[in-house]
């Protein structure tokens, strides 16, 4: 599952994290999420403080691209 949040706020870009981990299902594995880095670390930073620790993500995966998070929602 893929979610892209360029051009949202920080409102905005809370309320479609939160509501794209209430719609996963047990068949999605992760959760990609595109803020981008370029104009600050604003979204980045709120993932890290209200998203990390979510009863529905498991850990987090490292990406190589730094405007990406990746929620592990499920274990192979």
């Amino acid at each position: 599952m893929e979610l892209d949040l360029h051009g949202k706020n920080l409102y905005q870009a809370r309320m479609a994290v939160a509501s794209a981990l209430m719609r996963a299902t047990a068949a999605d594995y992760r959760l990609v999420i595109i803020h981008g880095y370029r104009q600050g670390n604003a979204i980045s930073q709120m993932l890290k403080d209200e998203f990390y620790k979510h009863p529905r993500v498991i850990r987090t995966e490292a990406s190589h691209n730094p405007g990406q998070t990746i929620f592990v929602l499920r274990e192979y």
